[in-house]
């Protein structure tokens, strides 16, 4: 019995690394190649496509120079504010997050920074377990140690959820606004990096109180952001 369960291990274990193996492959793609795709993409396709085989998802890659330097601090602010000053996971932010869920007796708050929420997007579920988050720890730090800021949050923008079917930022400049992700105003930068931890929610209806109140918090805060 123990020899099969060793055995068993030593299984799990090369399926681990050849797993882990071959995301690191992939990071290391991301130097010089944009991703056609990626798990939440193929994740909300399929889910559209139970319902409606013909849909297809609102996408379009644009270079960092084509997205809106509103848009990088908005989101920057919203979302990971000392993004150029760590390693891929914000000890302090995770701190304040613990404080603040066990005051309130359940989790509410998360602390996951841009290069955490980019390796979830890419690579993983939105599933909430141990193991997803042992992955998307392994995974940052091949984020963080294979690319830099710069591209990090060029590919964040271009593949991230702003909407049922609209992902990135020059889809969700088009969806919202009408215009080229590059001619977003601070106001209209601001509204989307407020959607970011909801998106669905605003496809149909971007106005609320909150989204309203979030977007002159983030106006405020967006002149102070760092952009790599």
């Amino acid at each position: 019995m123990r020899r099969f369960l060793a055995r068993l291990f030593a299984v799990f274990i090369l399926v681990l690394a050849g797993y882990h193996g071959l995301v690191l492959w992939q990071v290391w793609q991301l130097r010089k190649h944009n991703p056609d795709t990626t798990a939440f993409m193929r994740r909300g396709l399929e889910h559209l496509q139970s319902s409606n085989p013909g849909t297809r998802l609102q996408h379009r890659w644009v270079t960092y120079e084509q997205i809106s330097m509103h848009l990088k601090r908005a989101v920057i602010a919203a979302e990971d504010q000392r993004f150029l000053d760590h390693e891929g996971f914000d000890v302090e932010a995770i701190h304040e997050a613990y404080e603040k869920n066990e005051l309130r007796g359940r989790v509410r708050h998360g602390a996951s920074t841009i290069s955490q929420q980019l390796a979830k997007n890419l690579f993983l579920t939105p599933q909430r377990t141990y193991l997803r988050k042992a992955q998307e720890a392994v995974i940052t730090l091949m984020i963080e140690r294979v690319l830099s800021k710069r591209r990090i949050l060029e590919v964040y923008l271009n593949v991230i959820e702003w909407g049922t079917g609209v992902y990135g930022a020059e889809a969700a400049a088009q969806h919202y606004y009408g215009k080229a992700a590059a001619e977003l105003e601070p106001e209209e930068a601001a509204r989307l990096a407020a959607m970011i931890p909801n998106p669905r929610l605003y496809t149909q209806n971007p106005t609320t109180p909150y989204l309203e109140q979030r977007t002159e918090i983030l106006l405020s805060e967006m002149e102070y952001v760092r952009v790599p």
